[in-house]
């Protein structure tokens, strides 16, 4: 199959899942494993993660340019920015110090289904024992809640855990409600996907040749476009339903895999 047209597929892959609470990681690993793509240390699958984060910005460019004019006035932006910050830095250490061995024994399909699996248990789990909600909106997101939710993604160092499942079932469980779970759980992928790809970047330089640059752009382009429409729709989503729906899902798709992956 053409390069470009492989890049394409991933993209879409990568924009539809990325903010669903089902593990893009997961669904590249095995998306690329289907199409025979060969991604020396999982460079591509990561950096086209660039395209979701683009499209968080671009969805949320007004609030972020008003948060950035105000963060030195405005008590309440800075404890958002503050908590974000917070929220980052669990992930951004272990995946700083781990990334080389999480990527060389846990990107596989076998893996990515169990996580899955086990992903979309906890999510029944959980949905069906609410927490009480006391936090409605970013701004009275709290430090503590903000950390918590940070040490919660960082779950998602496993393929097949999802980083949006981990952040939004994290501050699920803070006390956060459902659309400020998400919302937080948007912002956080700002700094989390953005140092993520950069450290990639950097990290694979020499494996990234310019034969490469074409259908990157292309799976950059096409997951900005999947992940900006994805975003809206699943603001939409959560104010009228939970997340059940995709712990059904993963189950499902989780066994799927992992018959698949064995008896191949």
């Amino acid at each position: 199959m053409n390069q470009s047209v492989t890049a394409a597929l991933l993209g879409l892959v990568e924009g539809i899942t990325e903010f669903l609470p089902v593990s893009s990681t997961g669904h590249l690993i095995v998306a690329a494993d289907l199409l025979k793509f060969r991604d020396s240390g999982g460079t591509f699958e990561i950096v086209i993660q660039l395209g979701a984060v683009l499209a968080v910005i671009a969805y949320y460019w007004r609030d972020l340019l008003t948060q950035a004019r105000a963060l030195s006035v405005d008590r309440d932006v800075r404890q958002l920015w503050l908590g974000v910050a917070l929220a980052f830095l669990p992930a951004a250490v272990l995946g700083f110090l781990f990334s080389s061995l999480i990527t060389r024994y846990l990107f596989s399909p076998v893996v990515v289904a169990i996580s899955l699996i086990v992903g979309g248990m906890v999510l029944w789990v959980i949905e069906g024992r609410p927490v009480a909600a006391t936090t409605h909106g970013l701004t009275q997101v709290s430090p503590r809640q903000a950390l918590l939710v940070g040490c919660a993604q960082c779950l998602a160092l496993v393929p097949g855990v999802s980083r949006s499942a981990s952040s939004i079932i994290g501050g699920l469980l803070t006390g956060l409600d459902r659309p400020t779970a998400t919302a937080f759980s948007f912002y956080l992928s700002i700094p989390t996907l953005g140092a993520a790809t950069l450290y990639a970047l950097v990290k694979g330089r020499g494996v990234l040749g310019t034969a490469q640059l074409g259908p990157l752009t292309v799976g950059l382009a096409v997951s900005f476009i999947t992940a900006l429409l994805a975003v809206g729709w699943l603001l939409r989503y959560v104010s009228r339903h939970t997340f059940r729906g995709f712990a059904v899902y993963r189950v499902v798709v989780g066994l799927a895999i992992l018959g698949w992956a064995l008896w191949r």
